[in-house]
């Protein structure tokens, strides 16, 4: 499993989500990390950010 990491879209507030990316996605809140994580695939994760980076300017 690789490290933890943060979107360059967050910014300094870093209240945004965390991602690990390995054999399975690891997603977790930054505010509520004890809360732990929502597992992906990596084919329903990758299917997540091709519906959302239309979003981002």
């Amino acid at each position: 499993m690789n490290a933890w990491h943060k979107s360059t879209h967050s910014g300094e507030a870093g209240s945004c989500v965390e991602v690990a990316e390995g054999e399975s996605v690891l997603v977790r809140d930054t505010d509520n990390r004890p809360l732990g994580h929502i597992d992906y695939t990596p084919e329903a994760w990758a299917a997540f950010l091709g519906s959302t980076t239309s979003l981002i300017p």
